[in-house]
């Protein structure tokens, strides 16, 4: 197996991952009544809007996902070659990843996945003390337990509709009677969230949380399994064939398809198509292992993950929410899709600037940089031989 350390395609795929999380999320910035709007309200009926919505829905947050898994299987490899026990002081940077992102949910946003990859990583952790077939034992069951509550909520869903499919967002925003997202200060906006805890918290983060735990050591597994070396290629073969499949399903079944049945492709074929991008990925880098322009960039926003996360985060709040300059209460609902697309392709060069002129004086991003220094004094010598999940 070729050194982790000469495999630019992992911390690409980090960087990769990291700004198609915002292909994603840049819609709930630009939604009218922002996430308690996606949650809520209907989804967009415009074939434009939910074709471009799917190209990306579910498929880089389960690359990010895998890709999670990854790390903590090169830092358990670390621990072992340093003679230390796993997890040892992984507990720890679970606990920091776990309050940052408490922070994130309050202060930022409130759709934040920070907190339910700490509680995974700290289950996976540990199952990867455990063999390889118990490993592969627990990721096919929690598959089945994550599909059967998908089942369920796709029957909830379908019983008793959350409201009018035949409003727009736009119409379900002015129903609001406050909407913080455009009347709100950004202090309202962080009372909004600690008042509805439970309506954010609880559903989507607690239902992927299976879904979550499988892709972490399916992450795991298919890097002991060789995804990354060249004589991988069988297996980013048959990935590439899953993923294949899956994107072709994906985008039928995620633009034509009924609500209910979308959720299917979100929590479900999106992570077929993350497998693909995977091995492509990893397959493209193999061949020309000498990053060109843009995959350095996107290897420097790989390397800063965790602040590039919560940068681009707080940019778009700051665009797009009434605190700021209130792009998404500011545009007609006719251009809404076209500046969505827009603010997407303006942000990406920032998180891509930012991280590149960080790197060129400092080894490590901001929040990287504190919690390193955090570990370090939290673990102690166990840290020695933490990388970065």
């Amino acid at each position: 197996m070729a050194p982790v350390s000469r495999l630019p395609a992992l911390e690409i795929l980090r960087g990769i991952a990291i700004l198609g999380t915002l292909a994603t999320n840049v819609w709930v910035f630009m939604h009218p009544a922002g996430f308690w709007g996606e949650l809520h309200g209907p989804l967009p009926d415009g074939l434009l809007e939910s074709g471009l919505r799917q190209l990306s829905t579910g498929k880089f947050l389960g690359l990010l996902s895998i890709m999670f898994g990854v790390g903590l299987a090169m830092q358990q490899r670390a621990a072992d070659a340093a003679g230390q026990r796993w997890p040892g002081g992984y507990t720890w940077r679970a606990v920091l990843l776990f309050l940052d992102g408490l922070l994130n949910y309050y202060l930022v946003i409130e759709f934040d996945v920070l907190m339910g990859y700490a509680i995974s990583g700290f289950v996976v952790a540990w199952l990867l003390r455990t063999g390889e077939r118990s490993q592969r034992t627990w990721m096919l069951g929690l598959a089945m337990v994550h599909f059967l509550l998908l089942t369920l909520l796709a029957l909830a869903m379908l019983a008793f509709p959350l409201a009018d499919t035949a409003a727009s967002p736009a119409a379900f925003a002015r129903s609001m009677e406050w909407n913080p997202y455009r009347d709100g200060s950004w202090w309202d906006l962080v009372r909004f969230r600690a008042g509805h805890l439970l309506d954010f918290r609880l559903i989507e983060p607690v239902m992927i949380l299976p879904m979550t735990v499988a892709l972490f050591l399916l992450g795991a597994t298919l890097f002991r399994s060789g995804v990354f070396d060249p004589d991988g290629a069988p297996l980013r073969k048959r990935l590439l064939v899953l993923g294949a499949a899956g994107w072709a399903l994906d985008m039928a079944i995620g633009v034509f398809a009924a609500d209910a049945v979308w959720l299917y492709t979100r929590w479900g074929t999106a992570v077929l198509v993350s497998l693909g991008i995977l091995a492509l990925v990893a397959g493209f880098y193999l061949a020309r292992p000498v990053p060109g322009w843009l995959g350095r960039r996107l290897s420097e926003v790989g390397r800063v993950a965790l602040s590039a996360y919560v940068l681009q985060n707080l940019l778009a709040s700051a665009v797009c929410y009434g605190w700021g300059f209130d792009l998404a209460g500011r545009v007609a609902e006719s251009q809404r899709v076209g500046a969505t697309v827009l603010l997407y392709l303006a942000l990406c060069p920032l998180i891509m600037l930012a991280a590149h002129v960080w790197l060129r004086h400092l080894r490590r991003g901001p929040l990287e940089m504190l919690w390193n220094v955090s570990h370090r004094r939290l673990a102690g010598g166990s840290a020695q031989a933490a990388g970065t999940a």
